[in-house]
């Protein structure tokens, strides 16, 4: 069950075309020249949640919103209660053109490592969109293999709405989850922490 940690720090955001990092830094004030609202196509939201547990799957969502019906609210699921990711969470799925939540197991992350396993959850849940979006906007600083246009944001969940909404979607998918595990082995307090290394969970791995 166990899966290692990973993680990446990096300033600015990244444009790709073939699901590969561009090395040029481009700065918040420049993502409307390089997605102008005007746009033809569609936008498409993604970000994940569990990187960072250590139980679990890695949970990531695509969202591609309709601006014809806005969400109030929108913001970085982290920043959220509990109650109102779950009130979103159901208005997202409501509202939103399309939508895919996607996973990637525990025995993906054990042989791909947590990066890889987190990059194949973003793509199946691109591939999984009803609609095929113009441009995909990534939270972070990498972007999956695709075969659309893709943007990586650093702190992307706080600055564009349709990552904000996939953060959410991500984030409730992943806690329930966390919650029928907590119902099998109640031990070990998912409901909780989440999977995520607390201090109660690592004591509860040492006596369990």
């Amino acid at each position: 069950m166990p899966s290692p940690k990973s993680s990446n720090a990096a300033k600015g955001a990244k444009v790709s075309r073939a699901g590969k990092a561009a090395t040029e830094p481009v700065t918040p004030q420049q993502l409307d020249l390089l997605w102008p609202a005007a746009s033809a196509g569609l936008l498409a939201g993604v970000d994940e949640a569990g990187r960072g547990p250590l139980a679990g799957p890695v949970v990531a969502a695509a969202v591609i919103l309709d601006d014809q019906q806005p969400i109030a609210g929108l913001a970085d699921s982290k920043k959220l209660t509990a109650r109102t990711r779950e009130r979103l969470f159901d208005e997202i799925r409501a509202k939103a053109l399309c939508f895919c939540v996607a996973e990637a197991s525990v025995e993906e992350i054990d042989e791909l490592n947590i990066l890889h396993a987190t990059m194949l959850a973003m793509r199946r849940a691109v591939e999984g969109l009803r609609l095929k979006p113009a441009m995909v906007q990534v939270d972070g600083n990498r972007v999956p293999p695709l075969n659309v246009p893709a943007q990586a944001i650093v702190q992307g969940d706080a600055k564009v709405q349709a990552i904000s909404a996939a953060s959410i979607l991500a984030k409730v998918h992943r806690d329930r989850l966390c919650e029928q595990l907590h119902e099998a082995y109640p031990q070990y307090g998912f409901d909780g922490h989440k999977g995520y290394p607390t201090a109660d969970h690592v004591a509860a791995l040492k006596l369990h």
